[in-house]
């Protein structure tokens, strides 16, 4: 197997939607800053409570919605996915031309700790808000949403990593929801695996419904 100084690799295959994927876990990359390694290693265990969360799955489940006004387990996982694909790249776009300096922390101002904590952290006291329209789920999901998911997730460690070399403390992202609200870069990375850690909790306490269909 090949090496690189860098990084040691260890591969397992796993099953999804049919597909055989290869999971890569990686030693840290020790160029990166703390905090991009910190967030490299939350969206790891969020890809790993994803394949757990969706290993087995009929389509009757995936699609199943306690009430009607509740999503469904997939329905949790493509608004993950469709979040991934309209937020990671407007962040993305805050780095072009911008100068290195690379910092080992993020520090939310007020704002965006008080945005996390009211809207983001999973909690009983925070606010429960609609999802806007671009992102909000499909009324039937496929199988594959699994897939998609975890793609997108590559997607957004290769920008933790890109976003490393730079003050993501100072640069500022035109926000795809809200385009009055001008969140720091690294404010956004955090809202990410945040967000997503809310909706996996929120997907598995629907399979621990009682109503919960059988396999």
């Amino acid at each position: 197997m090949p090496t690189n100084r860098a990084e040691s690799a260890i591969r397992a295959a796993v099953c999804i939607t049919g597909v055989v994927r290869w999971v890569v876990a990686l030693r840290a990359d020790p160029r990166l800053p703390a905090w991009s390694v910190r967030l490299i290693d939350e969206l790891d265990t969020t890809d790993r409570r994803a394949n757990d969360l969706m290993r087995g799955l009929s389509p009757e489940q995936l699609n199943w919605k306690p009430t009607e006004d509740l999503w469904s387990v997939g329905q949790c996982l493509q608004h993950l996915y469709a979040a991934n694909n309209v937020y990671l790249p407007a962040i993305a776009k805050a780095l072009d031309d911008r100068p290195r300096s690379s910092v080992q922390d993020i520090n939310p101002g007020w704002f965006g700790r008080w945005f996390i904590r009211t809207y983001i952290e999973p909690s009983s006291h925070g606010k429960r808000a609609r999802a806007p329209r671009k992102i909000a789920p499909a009324q039937q999901i496929d199988p594959c949403v699994l897939d998609l998911f975890l793609r997108s997730n590559d997607v957004a460690r290769d920008l933790v990593r890109r976003a490393g070399a730079y003050d993501i403390n100072r640069i500022r992202f035109a926000n795809p929801f809200i385009p009055l609200l001008r969140f720091t870069v690294g404010t956004g990375l955090e809202i990410v695996w945040r967000h997503q850690r809310r909706h996996l909790l929120q997907a598995e306490r629907i399979k621990q419904t009682p109503t919960f269909p059988e396999q």
